[in-house]
């Protein structure tokens, strides 16, 4: 089987995650990451997303289909809109699997989130289920923008492998992100 990349998909308002939060932590660590002497992935893409301000869906899944060619053996990771992002496009499209954090199924009544567009029809998660052969999440009940009653909800319906960690709120410090790096290389 070919190797896949692993694509981060920031949240909104991300202008550099190349350096930004913890994702150049995560990306550093599955670069390093290494099975049988191999790298696990081919590729690990970080990079600012057109549009990065709204992130809307009109943009970014053709930016993740077109653009950064995201296939059957690549791996999304989604962090807010960029998990929501996730979630639109493995409902089309087949992926190795998708890990979120800070993932919401309403636009939170935030005018950013209606801009964006993700929620102007249901998400189907029973094709999101069947385009990935894994699904992580990460939710933190104390999220300062997502409750986590809505990360839940998108938990009850994945039914994902399901982290809640607390104290990270919407997990947009600069900590490492280990666990995340840990589980994700569990199912690679």
């Amino acid at each position: 089987m070919a190797k896949g990349r692993c694509i981060m998909a920031p949240g909104n308002h991300t202008e550099y995650p190349e350096r930004e939060i913890w994702y150049p932590a995560v990306a550093d660590g599955l670069r390093e990451a290494t099975k049988d002497g191999e790298p696990v992935f081919s590729q690990v893409v970080l990079r600012q997303f057109p549009d990065w301000y709204i992130g809307r869906e009109s943009v970014w899944i053709p930016f993740l289909r077109n653009e950064l060619q995201v296939g059957v053996n690549d791996v999304i990771i989604g962090h807010s809109t960029g998990a929501i992002a996730a979630l639109r496009y493995a409902e089309k499209h087949q992926v190795k699997g998708i890990v979120l954090v800070g993932a919401y199924h309403t636009d939170l009544g935030d005018p950013d989130e209606v801009e964006a567009e993700y929620f102007r029809q249901p998400f189907n998660y029973a094709a999101i289920r069947d385009n990935c052969t894994f699904i992580i999440q990460y939710a933190s009940p104390n999220d300062e923008f997502v409750p986590i009653a809505e990360q839940r909800y998108v938990a009850e319906q994945l039914k994902p492998e399901y982290h809640e960690i607390s104290n990270r709120g919407h997990c947009i410090d600069d900590h490492t992100f280990d666990e995340l790096i840990a589980a994700l290389l569990q199912k690679m």
